[in-house]
């Protein structure tokens, strides 16, 4: 048994997974300890091409006290992976030197890496899969994050994977000004998705797919919302079902309301509060071409995705 520590570094949050892996073939994870901070890393990354001080001091306070955590469980080995914001930034070495010095602290030499959009692809991909029904597949995995949406078609192997530059976060900064959003905003956002997604449609064959995984907090969040969660309750919510109707309505509900009105939402968590509605658009968007597509008429969610193929990767 190795215990191990994935840290997956996004747009909008910073994850911890604390995990031993069995010395098994599988490798299964068993969760030793598991959380998330909102960070907002991403914050104008879409405007100014840098990191913002203020976003790199939030995520160094938060890695600061994951690196804590590490070292109580007696963590062996650790990955940290950085993905779509960390692509995109003039002033990313400032990002890594703060990683180097925190992680190396616990175990040396470790530091956080850049990983390409096909190997987020593939990590969400494998991290969400693997306690699902084979008989389901060919599965889409959509792992829609704050600065990318990663689209993976496959069984137990990846067939075809896309990371489309659009997210909650990116979406919502360029074109989701007004509280709510008016309709010609909310119309904007929709030509970007449209846009965003054309490649990775064009790439990626989801008219072969028979079940859409969704993974990430905006699509969790939103399954928290149809099921109509007073307080989100992630073992209910792992693996559950949301008929489109329900989902394409909350997503609708979402977009007319005002800040205030999403913010005392029960299951909504405080730093998902803005840019839900952007997440809202994507996810209208892609309901709409895997119904047409593949007949698809539900969205089933994991807790599991990127941070468990992290953790999986290391052992």
């Amino acid at each position: 048994m190795n215990r191990v520590a994935a840290i997956d570094c996004g747009t909008n949050s910073i994850r911890l997974l604390i995990a031993d892996i069995a010395d098994t073939a599988e490798g299964r994870l068993t969760d030793v300890h598991r959380e998330m901070r909102i960070v907002r890393l991403g914050q104008g990354v879409d405007a100014t091409g840098q990191f913002a001080p203020d976003a790199l001091a939030r995520t160094h306070a938060a890695l600061a006290e994951y690196a804590e955590l590490m070292r109580r469980h007696d963590v062996a080995a650790v990955r940290m992976v950085a993905t779509s914001a960390a692509r995109d930034v003039s002033n990313r070495d400032t990002f890594f030197a703060m990683t180097s010095e925190v992680l190396g602290a616990v175990v040396p030499g470790a530091v956080a890496e850049v990983i390409t959009g096909a190997e987020e692809a593939a990590l969400s991909f494998h991290g969400a899969i693997g306690e699902l029904d084979s008989t389901e597949a060919p599965f889409v995995v959509v792992d829609l994050g704050g600065g990318s949406t990663e689209v993976v078609l496959g069984s137990d192997e990846v067939v075809a994977g896309y990371s489309a530059d659009v997210g909650c976060v990116r979406l919502t900064e360029r074109c989701l000004h007004s509280d709510p959003p008016t309709e010609d905003e909310i119309a904007a956002a929709r030509a970007v998705v449209r846009e965003a997604l054309d490649e990775a449609l064009r790439l990626v064959p989801v008219e072969r797919a028979r079940t859409w995984v969704g993974v990430a907090g905006t699509m969790t969040t939103l399954a928290a919302l149809a099921h109509r969660m007073t307080t989100y309750d992630p073992d209910s919510i792992h693996l559950s079902r949301v008929g489109f109707d329900d989902l394409l309505a909350v997503c609708a509900e979402l977009l007319s309301m005002t800040r205030q009105q999403r913010a005392v939402l029960g299951p909504m968590h405080e730093g998902r509060v803005d840019v839900i509605g952007g997440g809202a658009i994507v996810v209208q968007e892609l309901a709409a071409v895997l119904g047409e597509r593949a007949d698809i008429k539900e969205l089933v969610v994991s807790e599991h995705d990127i941070l468990d193929g992290i953790a999986l990767s290391i052992g």
